[in-house]
């Protein structure tokens, strides 16, 4: 066991709630917003996924590092959550593709964590009280002052956080002599969903989260995607703009999560903050265009508004969460553009929902002859 298995550590949640245990990765203090998931396996998937910065995840399974890190099983460059919570953090692994240990990955990562938690306990909590704030430490104690500390976090609520996760640059993944051209907004994109569109022969360019309509049309794309992100959507005036622009090209148009949100508030249909998510790797969502149901990979705080989405005349739900039928797809009626909720690159998580990709390939090969 590392020396920092042996040091005490503290999680406060907002409403007060204590919890105590062991530290593991970096020895510190972090805050964020605590969210779960219930997946057994792709932790270091999530740790890199662009979509949690910001947060604090419980990994509601027993045992979480047991088959190690590996330098390849990641979405972003770097770790984006600001800290993890455990009821049992592996140091000992047994894979022999490894790299090395879950606890120097996170300390090289200077990511601050608490193990020993009654983790189905914790999530139980979050899953009646909601989302709140949380403060992890494992240097101070006291917990008069981390009730201080805790008090200078913001909300989620209203906060824009995609730009900060966003390429500084502009970049080109796949064949550029071939003909289908896609421009990818990025405001938090994971590399798998790339790497799916990339498989299926498409020549991609990724932009900062800020990039104007003018400058995407230079690249003379066949398509758009509008990409995956953390924070709150609606806060995002400038790419409800862009999206806006993006949909007068009248080219088709994939988003996912966060895109599945933005092309919603760029046809006026609101948004809202979740009570406490979904995360996961087995979420149950059925697809209304063919009646066949997919189990999904999940991670999302905020959704699309059911009740906005009646009133809206040109929009289609097109697939339903089975679990409390929240919306988790879209189509515009009078234009190529569509969007889903979950992550159907499904990394980690099962790949039912992999056709999509084909779907938007199809697409736009259909709109260019």
């Amino acid at each position: 066991m590392s020396n920092t298995l042996q040091k005490s550590a503290v999680l406060l949640l907002e409403d007060g709630t204590v919890h105590y245990g062991k530290a593991f990765g970096k020895v510190g203090t972090t805050t964020g917003e605590i969210c779960f998931n219930t997946g057994m396996t792709g932790y270091q998937e999530v740790f890199t996924d662009p979509s949690y910065y910001g947060q604090v995840v419980i990994m509601n399974n027993v045992h979480i590092g047991n088959y190690g890190t590996k330098d390849t099983d990641v979405e972003s460059d770097s770790v984006k959550i600001r800290g993890m919570i455990g009821r049992n953090l592996e140091e000992q692994y047994s894979r022999k593709q490894a790299t090395g240990s879950l606890d120097q990955y996170l300390i090289n990562n200077n990511i601050v964590c608490i193990e020993g938690v009654d983790t189905r306990a914790l999530v139980t909590h979050v899953r009646e009280k909601g989302a709140m704030n949380c403060i992890i430490s494992s240097e101070i104690l006291d917990i008069d002052q981390l009730k201080k500390e805790l008090a200078k976090v913001p909300s989620m609520d209203g906060l824009e956080l995609a730009s900060k996760v966003s390429t500084n640059e502009p970049y080109t993944l796949g064949d550029p002599n071939s003909p289908v051209k896609i421009a990818v907004l990025d405001f938090g994109t994971k590399q798998h969903i790339l790497k799916c569109m990339v498989e299926r022969g498409a020549y991609v360019k990724v932009f900062p989260a800020k990039t104007p309509v003018s400058e995407l049309k230079k690249f003379a794309p066949n398509g758009y995607f509008i990409s995956n992100g953390p924070g709150d959507p609606a806060a995002m005036d400038y790419a409800i703009v862009t999206v806006k622009e993006v949909l007068k090209e009248k080219k088709p148009t994939f988003g996912i999560c966060l895109g599945h949100q933005l092309l919603a508030l760029a046809n006026d249909i609101t948004t809202f903050k979740m009570h406490h998510g979904h995360r996961g790797l087995n979420h149950p969502v059925k697809n209304l265009v063919t009646g066949r149901c997919e189990v999904t990979t999940q991670n999302h705080g905020f959704g699309v508004d059911p009740e906005s989405v009646k009133k809206a005349k040109n929009i289609e739900v097109t697939h339903v969460n089975l679990n409390d039928n929240s919306i988790e797809g879209i189509r515009l009626k009078d234009q190529p553009a569509f969007s889903v909720q979950y992550h159907p690159e499904s990394t980690p998580g099962p790949h039912d929902s992999r056709y999509l990709f084909d779907d938007f390939i199809k697409l736009i090969k259909e709109h260019m002859n």
